[in-house]
């Protein structure tokens, strides 16, 4: 179930409280519309990594409180 939220620009004709936040046509015309310099991807891919590499992350002090609040994988 989604929960109407407040829209950070105003919506001309838009009615105030929707069903849906935003619907995918709205979402792929304000990508359409976001200036070419926002480019987004790699030139290349990254080179592939061992699952066995990953263990763990490094969180600085100052944003650990804002991970702890983080909902686990899943939830």
């Amino acid at each position: 179930m989604t929960k109407p939220v407040k829209a950070v620009t105003p919506r001309h004709g838009a009615s105030p409280v929707r069903q849906d936040p935003e619907s995918l046509d709205e979402l792929r015309g304000d990508c359409a519309r976001m200036p070419e310099r926002w480019k987004a991807g790699r030139e290349s891919a990254p080179a592939p990594g061992r699952a066995a590499d990953l263990h763990g992350i490094k969180v600085p002090s100052s944003s650990a409180a804002l991970v702890d609040g983080m909902s686990e994988y899943g939830d």
